[in-house]
């Protein structure tokens, strides 16, 4: 197939309609605008977004400021003291931590706060670890690891 052998699908192009011009058409007299109103009239007819006098939707809401809110990370907060719970050698996982209880939701993600001592020697799996808290754990003898 080249470029000049190509052409239109039937019934593909279709001619404009054009008000005004008899009533043979279906669009002559009034154009399919009916009787009055302002709508009918030249120049007639209301802005983007006019609502028929309420107050329109662009006004009703807020205007200033941005909130990232929406779309911060929330993360699930643990702290040393809860895991004492744990044997020696255990590998704490956030699937371990809601299966105890500890944590009700695992959001985003987990962090382990420094908040309390910890005794046994364990591999935490979290998202986030604070300093205070890796060192903590570590010092005990176990790993924080990220996942």
């Amino acid at each position: 197939m080249e470029l000049n052998e190509l052409s239109y699908n039937k019934n593909s192009i279709r001619n404009s309609k054009r008000v005004g011009r008899g009533t043979s058409s279906g669009h002559g007299k009034t154009s399919g605008r009916g009787q009055k109103g302002q709508n009918s009239r030249s120049g007639g007819g209301v802005r983007i977004g006019f609502e028929g006098g309420q107050n329109p939707l662009v006004f009703r809401v807020a205007k200033r400021g941005f909130n990232n809110k929406r779309f911060e990370t929330k993360y699930a907060v643990i702290n040393l003291s809860d895991l004492n719970k744990f044997n020696d050698g255990a590998v704490v996982t956030p699937e371990l931590l809601k299966e105890m209880g500890i944590i009700k939701k695992q959001l985003d993600g987990i962090k382990v706060l420094g908040n309390g001592e910890i005794t046994k020697k364990i591999t935490v799996k979290a998202n986030r670890f604070s300093k205070i808290a890796k060192e903590k754990i570590e010092n005990a003898g176990g790993k924080a690891e990220v996942i």
